[in-house]
């Protein structure tokens, strides 16, 4: 048996008529004459197969009438309902958003962007994952995000890229170590320390960026012990294993027997949002004039 086509503009005009019990009334509030709207009645009715109102004396729901009301409304709320979803999330206003970021931006620009974010969109709803930027690269290729922040500009044809955040570079030293008695630590004379640093497979662009700032202070650093996250970097600093050039936020850390130390170098490193050039996503349009706003 098959199902009867849905006549949605036939279950408004009866929840109207249901409601005035007065086809003059009722036709005045749905806008048309009362001709049209007796009509739409028959059809529904024909649809039925039985009366859903009574004529005379007066106009009444008939047993069929009353058990279609219910139904009729909620059938009539529930397209109000998705007609409205469906606006807001083609106008960005509803949906998910799916985030990568670096971890460190969680120190810095990440909860202020969040914050703002979600005081302008509070129904859109955030997916964050956290990555590191080579990773986010590859996440945005495979559309499991929708948008990255990463440090440094990945250089990729296939994405479009605003800046959100500079940095300034760090001196990490172990508390103990001589050059953390200095308020301003000059690059060179790191030159014969071993270093901790990030695998430039977690994020080659930033990877590339510390070593160019060491060679423009005169070395290239020797690098002792890696680490994926700068906490660890950190932490491996703080037990003597070595130094580390870190961006300012890291700071934030506050490890026990960690020191950071401002440089002579006036390099900085950039925080970037990243996201697919041929993606239609309407929610990317309000982060990337929100992170715009940030970068400004």
């Amino acid at each position: 048996m098959t199902r009867p086509e849905l006549a949605l503009p036939q279950l408004h005009a009866f929840v109207v008529l249901a409601e005035e019990l007065h086809f003059g009334r009722a036709a005045a509030r749905l806008g048309i004459a009362q001709p049209p709207l007796s009509q739409q009645i028959r059809r529904l009715e024909d649809r039925v197969g039985h009366p859903l109102f009574t004529r005379t004396p007066a106009i009444g729901l008939t047993a069929a009438g009353r058990e279609l009301l219910p139904a009729a409304r909620r059938a009539l709320d529930d397209l109000a309902d998705g007609l409205a979803a469906a606006r807001a999330v083609g106008g960005g206003l509803a949906g998910r958003l799916r985030i990568g970021f670096a971890a460190s931006l969680a120190l810095t620009v990440l909860p202020g962007l969040l914050r703002a974010y979600r005081d302008r969109f509070p129904d859109v709803r955030l997916d964050l994952h956290e990555l590191t930027s080579a990773p986010q690269v590859t996440a945005l290729h495979d559309r499991t995000v929708d948008v990255g922040l990463l440090r440094e500009d990945p250089d990729d044809p296939d994405l479009r890229t605003a800046l959100v955040h500079t940095e300034r570079f760090v001196a990490v030293l172990p508390a103990t170590h001589p050059l953390a008695t200095h308020r301003t630590v000059p690059l060179r004379s790191m030159a014969d320390e071993p270093f901790v640093l990030l695998p430039r497979s977690a994020g080659p662009r930033f990877h590339d960026r510390v070593i160019d700032v060491c060679r423009a202070a005169g070395f290239t650093p020797r690098v002792a012990q890696r680490a994926v996250e700068w906490q660890t970097v950190c932490a491996l600093v703080g037990a003597g294993l070595g130094v580390s050039l870190a961006p300012e936020g890291i700071r934030r850390l506050r490890l026990r027997g960690v020191a950071f130390r401002d440089t002579t170098s006036d390099a900085t490193t950039d925080v970037m949002a990243a996201w697919r050039k041929d993606d239609p996503n309407p929610l990317l349009g309000h982060f990337r004039t929100l992170v715009h706003e940030f970068g400004s």
